[in-house]
C-alpha cells in the first residue's frame, strides 16, 4: 500500500514555493529565452527520461535506435524557443513530454536519421546500457506504450522522493534509522518489529513509532514536491497525485 499524498494545511506546498517549481518556471517563461527556465527543463529531463525510452522501446525500436532517438529529440527539446507554443492551461510537464515525443516520432525522426547531430546530451551519453537492462526487466505486460510511460514516470517519481528522503536522514545522522524503517511507508511492517528496530537503535518502542510518523510526513511533504515540479498550478498537486498512485496500483 502506498502512503498517502493527503497531508494537513501545514503539510500543503507554500504558493511561494511552488512558483519557483520546475515546470512552473518554464511555463512563466514561455518561448523566451531564459537561463534559469533551461536549466530547469533540462532538470526535469535528466530526472524523466527512462520512461520515454520505455515508451520508445515498447514502440518497437531496437536499444540502438532508442538510443539515438532519445539523444536527437532531447537535443531538439532542449533548444530555445522549442516550448513557444506551449499553453500553460496544459499543465502536467508528463503529458507534454509524451505528446513532444509523439510528435518527434511522426515527423522528425526520419530527417533526423539522415541528419549528423552534433554534442550528445551529456545525461544521456553513458545511460544506454543501463536503460536496456532497466527496460529489459520490466515485467511482461499487455501495457500500451503509453500505459507503460506513465506507470514508469510514477515509479521514478517515487524513487525519486525516497532518494529524497533518504538524503534528508543521512545529513542528519539517521541513516541507519531510514534503513530500519523505510518500509513502514509502504504499509504493515514485515519482520523486524518496532522493539527490534527500537533496541537496535538505542531508542524506546514509542520513540520509534513518532519517529514512523514524521518520516511519514517527511515522505508527504518531499513527495508533494516533487510532483510539484511537475505540474502548472498548486491545485493540480493532489488530482497528479491520485492519479500516479492509481497507475502504480493498476
Amino acid at each position: 500500500m502506498a502512503p498517502s499524498g493527503k497531508g494537513s494545511e501545514e503539510d500543503e506546498t507554500p504558493s511561494g514555493v511552488f512558483a519557483t517549481t520546475h515546470w512552473n518556471v518554464v511555463l512563466a517563461v514561455g518561448h523566451t529565452a531564459d537561463v534559469q527556465a533551461s536549466a530547469a527543463l533540462e532538470k526535469l529531463c535528466r530526472t524523466y527520461w527512462y520512461p520515454l525510452y520505455a515508451f520508445v522501446r515498447r514502440q518497437g525500436h531496437s536499444p540502438h535506435d532508442t538510443e539515438d532517438l532519445l539523444q536527437g529529440f532531447f537535443a531538439r527539446f532542449l533548444e530555445k524557443h522549442y516550448l513557444g507554443d506551449v499553453n500553460p492551461a496544459k499543465g502536467r510537464f508528463r503529458s507534454f513530454l509524451l505528446a513532444a515525443m509523439k510528435h518527434y516520432l511522426a515527423n522528425e525522426w526520419d530527417k533526423a536519421k539522415a541528419v549528423k547531430r552534433g554534442g550528445r546530451i551529456d545525461f544521456l551519453s553513458l545511460e544506454g546500457e543501463a536503460a536496456e537492462s532497466r527496460y529489459y526487466e520490466e515485467p511482461v505486460s499487455e501495457l500500451t506504450p503509453e500505459k507503460l510511460y506513465e506507470q514508469r514516470w510514477a515509479y521514478e517519481l517515487l524513487e525519486r522522493v525516497m532518494e529524497r528522503l533518504q538524503s534528508e536522514f543521512v545529513a542528519s545522522g539517521q541513516g541507519p534509522l531510514f534503513e530500519a524503517l523505510k518500509d513502514s511507508l509502504l504499509g504493515e511492517r514485515q519482520g523486524v518489529s518496532y522493539a527490534d528496530v527500537a533496541v537496535l537503535q538505542g531508542l524506546s518502542e514509542e520513540a520509534v513509532k513518532k519517529r514512523v510518523q514524521r518520516m511519514r510526513k517527511q515522505y508527504q511533504r518531499l513527495l508533494r514536491e516533487e510532483i510539484a515540479h511537475t505540474v502548472a498550478r498548486p491545485e493540480d498537486v493532489d488530482e497528479e497525485i491520485r492519479y500516479l498512485f492509481s497507475v502504480v496500483g493498476g
